[in-house]
C-alpha cells in the first residue's frame, strides 16, 4: 500500500514527508511488508484491500467501536468475508448492487466491505429520504438486495417504494429487538452466522461506492466511487494533523462523503473509527471524553449544536486530548468558526468540497483565525482555478465559478450526465474567489445568484452578515419574485432563545455592510430552518413557507 501510494505522487518528497509525519511509513518486518503488497496488488486501495491490508498490519488493533463493543481488523475483515459469502449465496455478483440505508454502526461497515470484496457495488442511502425519493433512486440503481436498519422497514414497505421493488433480498442491519422481527427475516448477524469467513479470492471487477448528492433541488443523482486514490489521502493528511492510532469519532453519517472518507482514511491510518448512530451533542462529547478521541468528523450544524448544549454540558466536556475536529458538508458561519475555537480550543479545519469532486480546500486553524468565512487552501496534488460564465479565467481577487482538478474526480452521474469541465477541471457548483494569501472564499451556489435591479447578488453573504449579529443563531436567504426589480431576496432567520424579532434592527444590521441591492426586503422569523440530514438547508422548503 506505501509503494502504491508513493507512486501515485507528483511529489515523491513531499508525499514521504506528509506519509512520515502521520505514521503510515513506519518499520514493519519482511512477511508483513510482503503480505501487504500481495494484499494490495490483488485487491486494491479501496475497502477491500484497506481492511484486508489493515487487518495485516494490525490484526489486534481496534478497527471500531459502537454500541455494541469494540471489533478490531482481524475481526472486520473475517466478517466482511462472511457476509460477502452470504450475499453471494443470495445472488449478489460482479457489477451488482447492494443498497444500503443505515445508521452510523458496525453492520454499515460489514455490509460494505463484504459487498465490495464481491466487485459489487453499495449504493449508501441517505437516512433520511422520504419514500418518493427512495423509490426514485432504488428504481434507477436496481440493486439485488436491500439492507436496512429495523426503523427503516416501514419505509420500504411503503406503497410508492412496492411499486419499484423487483425481486430484491432484503436484510435487517440494526434492530434493537431481533426478537419482535417476523419469522425467516434476514439480519446481517445471520449472514456472518451462516457465511464462510474463508480469505476471498479477489474479483475481476472493482467495487464502487455510490455516493448520493443531497437532493435538495430535487431527486439525488449517484456519485459513483472507485478504489481509493492515494492523492485523496495525502491531499488530507498533508493539511490535517491525522495520525496513525487516532481515535476518531465519525459523528458525520457514513453514507455521506465526508463519513466515508474517514472510514476509508481509517484503514490507512490503522485508526478506530468511535461510531455513534445518533448524534447528540452531550453523548457526542461524552464518547469523545470515554473513547479519548483525539479526532472528531462532523458535518457544521453539529458543531452548531454542540455550541448551543446547556452550559454544564459544556462545562463536563473533555477536549483536552482533541487535535482535529473535521468538518465539511456545508457552510460553517464565521460567527460559529470563532465560537468554537474560543470554547474548545484552535483544533478546528473547515474542509471544502462536493460529493462530485470531493476535497477542494482546506481550512486550517490559523487560516479560520485570520479569516473566519474561508474554504481554505488548496491542499496537495489538487488544483483548483476560477472561471467566467464564459470559461475564460478571471482576475486575481475576482469572482469566479469553481473548478477543481484531483485524482478524485467522480466519473459521471449513475443516471446519466455529468459535471462541466474546462481544462480537465471539474465545477463544483459554487462560486468564489481568492484572497491575496491563496485562501479561497466561497460565495453561493453558481445557481442560487439571483439578479435585483441588474444587480447580481449571492444570498450566502448577506446570510454571513444576519448569522454574525449576536440575536441570530442562523440565518438564510432565497430570490423571490418582485414586479419592480424582478427579484428581491427575502431573509429566515433563527433567533437565540430570549431574543425578540426585530426586523428594522437585523435590516439595519445588514444595510451597515452590505450596498443597498443586497438587503432583504423582508424577513421572516423561523424555529429552526428546514435541514437535510447531512445539514444541508432545503431552500426549496423555503419557499414554500407561508408569511
Amino acid at each position: 500500500m506505501i509503494s502504491r501510494l508513493l507512486q501515485s505522487a507528483t511529489v515523491p518528497f513531499t508525499a514521504v514527508k506528509v506519509l512520515t509525519d502521520a505514521g503510515v511509513i513506519r518499520f514493519y518486518g519482511p512477511a508483513t511488508l510482503a503480505a501487504v503488497a500481495r494484499t494490495v496488488g490483488a485487491w486494491g486501495t479501496g475497502l477491500a484491500g484497506g481492511v484486508k491490508s489493515a487487518s495485516i498490519r494490525y490484526p489486534d488493533r481496534v478497527a471500531l467501536v459502537d454500541d455494541l463493543g469494540d471489533e478490531t481488523f482481524a475481526a472486520l475483515e473475517s466478517r466482511g468475508n462472511a457476509v460477502a459469502d452470504s450475499l453471494a449465496a443470495l445472488g449478489v455478483g460482479e457489477g451488482d448492487a447492494v443498497a444500503l440505508m443505515a445508521r452510523n454502526h458496525r453492520y454499515f461497515l460489514e455490509v460494505a466491505l463484504g459487498t465490495a470484496k464481491l466487485g459489487a457495488d453499495v449504493v449508501l442511502l441517505n437516512t433520511a429520504f422520504a419514500a418518493p425519493q427512495l423509490a426514485d433512486v432504488l428504481e434507477r440503481e436496481s440493486p439485488v438486495a436491500v439492507v436496512y436498519d429495523a426503523e427503516f422497514a416501514g419505509l420500504f414497505a411503503h406503497p410508492d417504494v412496492r411499486r419499484v421493488a423487483d425481486s430484491w433480498t432484503a436484510v435487517v442491519a440494526w434492530t434493537d429487538d431481533e426478537e419482535s422481527l417476523d419469522p425467516g427475516v434476514l439480519t446481517v448477524e445471520r449472514l456472518i452466522a451462516d457465511g464462510s469467513d474463508s480469505p476471498r479470492f479477489p474479483p475481476e471487477r472493482s467495487s464502487r461506492a455510490i455516493i448520493l448528492t443531497s437532493g435538495t433541488t430535487g431527486t439525488p443523482k449517484g456519485a459513483p466511487r472507485g478504489n481509493a486514490s492515494a492523492s485523496a489521502a495525502l491531499a488530507l493528511l498533508s493539511k490535517i494533523p491525522l495520525r496513525n492510532g487516532d481515535r476518531t469519532l465519525i459523528a458525520a453519517p457514513l453514507f455521506h462523503t465526508w463519513g466515508w472518507a474517514h472510514l476509508m482514511l481509517g484503514m490507512l491510518l490503522g485508526n478506530a473509527a468511535v461510531l455513534t448512530r445518533r448524534f447528540e451533542p452531550a453523548s457526542a462529547l461524552r464518547l469523545v471524553s470515554e473513547q479519548r478521541c483525539t479526532a472528531v468528523v462532523v458535518i457544521p450544524v453539529m458543531l452548531q449544536r454542540i455550541l448551543q448544549a446547556p452550559k454544564e454540558v459544556l462545562a463536563g466536556a473533555d477536549f483536552s486530548g482533541v487535535r482535529v475536529v473535521a468538518s465539511s458538508g456545508s457552510v460553517i458561519p464565521g460567527s460559529i468558526v470563532t465560537a468554537w475555537m474560543d470554547a474548545f480550543g484552535d483544533n478546528l479545519y473547515n474542509i471544502y468540497g462536493s460529493t462530485e469532486v470531493a476535497w477542494a480546500t482546506i481550512a486550517a486553524p490559523a487560516d479560520l483565525r485570520a479569516a473566519p468565512t474561508t474554504a481554505g487552501q488548496v491542499p496537495f496534488g489538487t488544483e483548483v482555478r476560477l472561471f467566467d460564465t464564459e470559461g475564460r479565467p478571471v482576475p486575481q481577487g475576482s469572482t469566479g465559478r469553481i473548478f477543481v482538478g484531483n485524482s478524485m474526480l467522480f466519473e459521471g452521474y449513475t443516471g446519466g450526465g455529468d459535471k462541466e469541465r474546462i481544462d480537465g477541471l471539474m465545477s463544483s457548483g459554487d462560486v468564489g474567489r481568492f484572497d491575496e494569501h491563496g485562501r479561497l472564499f466561497v460565495e453561493g451556489r453558481d445557481d442560487d445568484m439571483i439578479v435585483s435591479g441588474g444587480e447580481n447578488v449571492f444570498p450566502q453573504e448577506v446570510e454571513e452578515v444576519l448569522a454574525a449579529h449576536p440575536d441570530v443563531v442562523e440565518a438564510a436567504a432565497i430570490g423571490v419574485p418582485d414586479d419592480d426589480f424582478g427579484q428581491r431576496l427575502r431573509g429566515f432567520v433563527v433567533l437565540h432563545e430570549g431574543a425578540v424579532p426585530n426586523e428594522a434592527a437585523l435590516l439595519d444590521h445588514v444595510r451597515s455592510q452590505l450596498a443597498r441591492y443586497k438587503v432583504p426586503r423582508e424577513l421572516v422569523f423561523l424555529p429552526e430552518l428546514p435541514r437535510n440530514a447531512t445539514g444541508k438547508i432545503v431552500k426549496r422548503t423555503l419557499g414554500e413557507v407561508d408569511l
